[in-house]
């Protein structure tokens, strides 16, 4: 048995052994960025991947990256200059496939994460109005590095999955059959709040609107995203979608007379901004996607002007309404944008191998989109007052257990573009 003073001498020891051992740092995720276009400092690929490359502002300061950009590939290359100014300046290879940049060039997969940012570029769009972006493309792609290197990573996909319920489907089921987390979507949900406030868990929400500029196919994944990030807080969790349609023109104020809990929220929006009587109604070109989800919630989407993207909830038990707005951000053209949060979130997947938040949020908030764009059309005819698609297939249930996610304190500086060149 040691006495006291070899006992002294083992702790000495001891500590001085810990006090020299190098720390080791952990890991950097190594990152392919797999972009459709990278050619304006306005390009979700600029806005996204400088911030994995140089940081990004979170909590109200500067971030370090913790990851490493190590690869990228460019589907619209010649049009990318600015994407090549910027691969060339950090040493960063630009691969001519998919598949060479998720392998660093080899046959197996070499990375330890991949993002996708499908927006942008010279595509074109079909008779519904969607842009034929190739996000399903570029993510088959990486799926067949994946089966065939039988291991996969996490992978981030900008926005709405793809423009096809059945290619989105596909990109989910395949994360789940071989287990790796997903995530994407709109930005807007962890952007800044006013106020500064999540939903608990549980909220007994009856039903809800969402105003922002809702023109298009891409901007509308906004607004139902941000829908998305609410309403799965209600009570009893999410139950999937019943019904989805679209409205469009006059046609949309019709709906909204006859429906009194979507005119009484909107007109809740419209008084917390201090609008003018008839506000929204002055929009050129109104439309209102309308969501019905299993468990009875209802849900409308309007495009408005002049509130940023705002929610407005009707909650059991209270006399008025919460309402939740994501307003304003230093830009476009500033090197810090609204995503800098998505950044975050997704650097900590890269890093915890956790999902931020349930990717089926993702595909719902995809299929709501989806079938807003089919409802106007149907045999090739347009209609303003859209079919009611019936959603069985997103008859998908789920509990979110996430905290809050959005952006606080001080916001970023409205800097000029930081590089030292444009695009």
């Amino acid at each position: 048995m040691l006495g006291l003073t070899a006992m002294a001498g083992v702790t000495a020891l001891t500590g001085t052994a810990a006090a020299v051992l190098p720390q080791i740092p952990p890991k950097r995720p190594r990152i392919a960025c797999l972009v459709s276009y990278w050619g304006a400092t306005r390009s979700h690929a600029d806005w996204i991947i400088a911030k994995l490359m140089d940081g990004y502002w979170w909590e109200g300061a500067h971030t370090p990256s913790r990851v490493d950009v190590v690869s990228v590939y460019i589907h619209q290359l010649e049009t990318s200059k600015l994407g090549q100014k910027i691969c060339k300046s950090k040493n960063i290879p630009i691969f001519k496939t998919v598949g060479e940049a998720v392998t660093l060039g080899g046959k197996e997969l070499a990375v330890d994460g991949v993002v996708i940012v499908g927006e942008h570029g010279e595509y074109p769009t079909n008779l519904k109005g969607q842009w034929l972006l190739p996000r399903w493309w570029i993510y088959q792609q990486v799926i067949r590095v994946f089966e065939q290197s039988k291991r996969s990573v996490p992978v981030f996909n900008d926005k709405h999955l793809s423009y096809s319920w059945d290619e989105a489907k596909w990109m989910f089921d395949k994360s789940r059959e071989l287990k790796f987390p997903l995530t994407g979507g709109s930005s807007i949900p962890t952007y800044f709040r006013k106020p500064e406030i999540e939903l608990d868990i549980d909220t007994p929400i009856k039903n809800s609107v969402v105003v922002g500029g809702a023109p298009d196919e891409g901007a509308l994944f906004h607004c139902v995203d941000v829908l998305q990030a609410f309403v799965e807080r209600r009570k009893g969790g999410e139950t999937g979608v019943k019904s989805v349609q679209c409205i469009r023109g006059s046609e949309t104020w019709k709906w909204t007379e006859r429906n009194p809990w979507a005119g009484k929220l909107l007109e809740s929006v419209r008084t917390s901004f201090d609008l003018k009587s008839g506000h929204f109604q002055e929009i050129e070109k109104p439309n209102v996607c309308i969501v019905e989800y299993n468990d009875g919630t209802k849900a409308a989407v309007y495009s408005g002007q002049g509130v940023g993207w705002t929610y407005a909830a009707e909650i059991e038990g209270r006399k008025d309404p919460a309402v939740i707005s994501m307003l304003g951000w230093p830009g476009p053209f500033s090197q810090y944008h609204a995503s800098n949060s998505q950044p975050h979130w997704i650097t900590e997947m890269m890093v915890t191998g956790k999902e931020p938040f349930n990717a089926e949020r993702l595909l719902l908030s995809t299929g709501i989109t989806n079938c807003n764009m089919d409802s106007n059309w149907e045999n090739g005819r347009y209609s303003d007052v859209g079919r009611r698609i019936e959603t069985p297939f997103m008859n998908m249930t789920y509990r979110s257990a996430r905290g809050p996610q959005f952006s606080k304190g001080e916001r970023p500086p409205n800097v000029p573009y930081m590089r030292g060149f444009d695009e």
